[in-house]
């Protein structure tokens, strides 16, 4: 049997990719419109219909307040998109905009590899929290993926750059992306891939600087024209798109000119915006971003007790590590030691399409060792939220802490699990809670209660409290809960399956429309081509059904409709041959029986009679 293959997809916040093993190497797939990054966003025509992809990012000038960007800053949290439509507000949660994002990269994969995708790897930033987590995860169940595996973007970036390395070397994996960024380091050797420390900021990205840029520019205008570009959405999509192009030109050039004409209007006419932006500008205006990302990066070497000598190459990942102040500020602390041998836009996807073909079974040798990105701890007294399980120790892993009572004569205890870095439970998020009863009343202090944290290779925590002396315990599994609930779920998924129908019917409707065509062009061609060799009422039939289906192709009349007239041209159609093969010629030939001869169907009778035939023998 055909082992199942699994795709690696990058969902990013600004561009996604969707990649997969193809013999020894990972490999892109190219979407539809023949590009190899797709831009996440999703717009809404006034009909509901949807487009995803670059389609949806060049609406966005247009229709900013029916088009979506940067949908994975929300995920994990309760936001919801409204969207203006002709049935009136329709609301969508960021699981539901980001599995419009996968559906389009899971079927313009299926359409270039030729077979259906069911499995997928799912990248995401290396400090996405639980629920963020299982969002990605809930996107990708609507989307109808089977999500094998949640990995973290620097992890994956590793997968694909060390993939043919053998020497024993220790990297460090500098991601920043549209939205995010991350830093991780890792020991590489002999096909281990073990991940020492990681770090980050989920609200830190390309859109960041751009935003600083646009602030600037609206700034600006407003100082000289008295006009605020912020309180109209379709300036400000201008704004948004020409500081993007800008960052992009800065990486290459040292000055650039923002032109913006018909920008706005006010009693004198139409406003026009111009300005030049120099690099020198650009790096006022955002070096403080580029800075918090060089302290983010001493943070994970001191987790990992390393210097910067101690790294031998650093992996640069995501598009917006192509700004030169970036790789400047990199060099400075790891002189010469950038690799620049894969495509920052890629390198996640390629990454990711690795970890699927391992545990597809196409890859071995190769085993990966991530850490965990936050702390695990449990409420002692007084709310402190006291650490079981540091950040950044591997997976899996199991450690055990030895608790006591805090009162008199205490028969239970409670158990509440948190995540985070803060010391107080109250400022972390909760996880789970239980209760371990049955201790022997003792004065506070004596008793000794074992509380162990246990996670395995799949992120699953398992968390026992035992009491020493009776020996009695209690457990939780905590597994990734959905933050959506079963039904909003399955109305998401039938949501999706829904527009599938609906590309499906588009798709059928056209096929059907085509296959009408073609069937009144051949009968209009048969009509003149038989003449007087049918009597003239047969053909006026003919003719008749000819121009009622006719009819149907110039109205908007439905696929069904459209079929059942030309079923309805087809059976008269059957009676021109029927005239055309009459007797002499069968008989004079001894012919067999004619297609609508009773005599036919004792094909279909004797198969019956011959399977019930060898039925009876086995029963013999």
């Amino acid at each position: 049997m055909e082992k199942e293959r699994i795709v690696g997809i990058d969902l990013g916040t600004t561009k996604s990719v969707i990649s997969i093993m193809e013999g020894s190497k990972p490999e892109v797939i190219t979407n539809a419109e023949g590009e190899r990054v797709t831009p996440s966003v999703v717009s809404f025509t006034e009909q509901s219909e949807r487009l995803v992809g670059t389609l949806a990012k060049r609406r966005a000038v247009t229709h900013p307040e029916q088009t979506i960007s940067e949908i994975k800053r929300k995920m994990g949290t309760d936001y919801r998109v409204q969207i203006k439509t002709e049935q009136g507000l329709k609301q969508y949660s960021p699981e539901e905009i980001s599995s419009m994002i996968l559906s389009k990269l899971k079927k313009d994969a299926e359409d270039k590899l030729g077979f259906k995708i069911k499995k997928a790897v799912i990248t995401v930033p290396a400090y996405f929290n639980q629920q963020q987590r299982q969002a990605t995860k809930d996107a990708g169940k609507i989307a109808g993926l089977e999500v094998e595996r949640i990995i973290n973007e620097p992890t994956a970036a590793s997968l694909a750059y060390g993939l043919d390395k053998q020497k024993d070397q220790t990297i460090l994996v500098y991601d920043l992306g549209g939205g995010t960024f991350d830093v991780s380091i890792l020991d590489i050797g002999e096909g281990v891939f073990e991940v020492v420390a990681t770090s980050g900021d989920t609200f830190l990205g390309g859109k960041d600087y751009d935003q600083r840029v646009v602030d600037w520019l609206a700034q600006e205008f407003k100082d000289e024209s008295g006009i605020d570009l912020t309180k109209d959405l379709a300036a400000l999509q201008r704004l948004k798109e020409a500081a993007e192009t800008a960052k992009k030109e800065l990486s290459y050039k040292q000055e650039t000119v923002i032109n913006l004409p018909y920008i706005a209007a006010d009693a004198k006419g139409p406003k026009h915006l111009e300005r030049k932006l120099s690099k020198t500008k650009f790096i006022a205006l955002t070096d403080d971003f580029s800075k918090r990302t060089m302290q983010i990066v001493e943070q994970a070497l001191r987790d990992a007790k390393l210097t910067p000598k101690d790294i031998d190459q650093v992996v640069m990942v995501g598009g917006s590590t192509r700004m030169p102040r970036i790789q400047e500020l990199v060099t400075e602390i790891f002189p010469a030691k950038i690799n620049k041998e894969i495509n920052p836009d890629e390198v996640v996807s390629l990454g990711a399409a690795i970890q699927g073909a391992v545990l597809a079974g196409e890859v071995d040798q190769i085993v990966l060792l991530d850490v965990t990105p936050l702390t695990l701890s449990i409420e002692t007294l007084g709310g402190i939220a006291t650490p079981i399980i540091d950040r950044n120790t591997t997976v899996p892993c199991e450690k055990t802490k030895t608790f006591t009572t805090a009162e008199d004569g205490q028969t239970q205890v409670d158990i509440h699990i948190t995540q985070g870095e803060r010391k107080l439970t109250r400022d972390n998020k909760s996880l789970g809670r239980f209760q371990l009863t049955g201790i022997a009343p003792a004065p506070r202090g004596i008793p000794q209660v074992d509380v162990s944290f246990s996670i395995d290779a799949d992120g699953i925590l398992h968390v026992t409290a035992k009491d020493k002396a009776t020996g009695k315990s209690a457990s939780i599994v905590i597994k990734e809960q959905s933050r959506l609930g079963d039904e909003e779920l399955k109305r998401m998924q039938q949501d999706a399956e829904r527009y599938a129908d609906e590309d499906k019917k588009r798709v059928e409707e056209i096929e059907t429309r085509n296959q009408a065509d073609q069937l009144v062009y051949q009968m209009e061609k048969t009509l003149r081509e038989i003449g007087e060799k049918v009597n003239a009422s047969l053909r006026d039939k003919v003719q008749s059904k000819v121009s009622a289906l006719k009819e149907k192709l110039q109205s908007n009349a439905s696929a069904a409709e459209i079929r059942q007239a030309m079923e309805d041209l087809k059976q008269a159609s059957l009676e021109i041959g029927q005239q055309m093969y009459q007797q002499p010629e069968q008989s004079t030939t001894g012919a067999g029986p004619d297609a609508s001869s009773p005599q036919s169907e004792s094909k279909t009778d004797g198969k019956s009679e011959y399977i019930d035939a060898e039925y009876e023998k086995k029963e013999k």
